[in-house]
């Protein structure tokens, strides 16, 4: 790294967090997928508990990194971006290597760029998880038409209520217990959320028992994301959780598929979701429905 760029262990502030997201911005722009995820993202000027990277030159942000911190048998979890008129500079390289510091943390590369995996081979890491980002067109002469929505029997389909909150988040942290992101969530996740543009409770399904609606069974969590780089407006699967007590009764698929035909209804040219690459079951229902893998994301660590 050039002697002239120096780290800082600390929260951005001030004019740093708009640097931090201009640096996003250009690098989303140049690469043609986010460096960043949401979760990382909103960690930028957030008062949870996540570490932060700035790597400066002068008082030029070039680079950064957010640690989100090991919660239960969760690692901890590393994004960087640098902005791309100062890679090649070892940027890169030493906000990894400085994250790393932490016991067992994993970093992110999403789209496994090739600059990004030049970094993790400088840094002696290997792939330990990947997540599958995979699209399905809505719309246009190559969009397969929908499968009808079929609800079973003793199941009702409903869209979301306030009331439901406790529900969710119950339902939510038993079906992904194992998740080192969507595990362990709280009313402030949900808050986060709901206090977000895209928010849209019409996008948000939830399944009961038609004699029990107030226990809810499973939900589908959709999202609309605004045009960026090439892509046009993209709806996305963004959360689906099944309560493992009802397992076993076509739940996810029927989510899946209400919220589908809500998306196309909006006139949306696609959709997208997040999987991860090992979750079998979960793939082989997005192939069936048109889905098809457009990027990978990879996490390394050292092994």
């Amino acid at each position: 790294m050039s002697d002239a760029i120096r780290l800082e262990a600390r929260r951005p502030i001030g004019d740093e967090a708009r640097r931090v997201r201009s640096a996003i911005e250009a690098a989303t722009t140049a690469d043609g997928t986010p460096p960043l995820s949401e979760q990382a993202e909103r960690a930028v000027d957030s008062p949870r508990d996540d570490e932060h990277l700035l790597a400066l030159d002068g008082d030029h942000l070039v680079g950064y990194a957010t640690l989100s911190p090991a919660r239960g048998d969760a690692p901890v979890m590393v994004e960087a971006v640098v902005h791309p008129d100062h890679r090649g500079r070892g940027v890169g390289t030493a906000l990894v290597d400085r994250a790393l510091a932490a016991p067992g943390a994993r970093v992110w590369a999403h789209g496994r760029l090739p600059a990004a995996d030049r970094v993790a081979e400088k840094a002696g890491l290997e792939v330990v998880r990947e997540l599958l980002q995979m699209r399905r067109p809505l719309g246009g002469p190559d969009a397969a038409a929908l499968p009808e929505l079929t609800v079973p029997d003793g199941i009702t389909v409903r869209t979301y209520r306030e009331s439901d909150d406790a529900e969710i988040l119950r339902v939510n942290n038993a079906a992904f217990s194992w998740h080192p992101e969507q595990g362990g969530w709280t009313q402030a996740e949900i808050d986060e959320r709901r206090a977000e543009s895209w928010f849209d409770p019409a996008g948000l399904f939830v399944s009961t028992s038609t004699d029990d609606p107030d226990t809810v069974l499973g939900f589908h969590w959709t999202k609309v994301h605004p045009p960026t780089g090439d892509d046009p407006e993209l709806g996305e699967v963004y959360v689906v959780g099944i309560d493992p007590a009802a397992q076993g009764r076509g739940l996810g698929r029927t989510l899946t598929l209400a919220g589908l035909r809500y998306l196309a209804d909006r006139g949306l040219a696609g959709v997208l979701l997040y999987v991860e690459s090992d979750n079998t079951a979960a793939v082989h229902t997005y192939d069936r429905l048109g889905f098809t893998t457009f990027h990978v994301d990879a996490a390394f660590a050292r092994v």
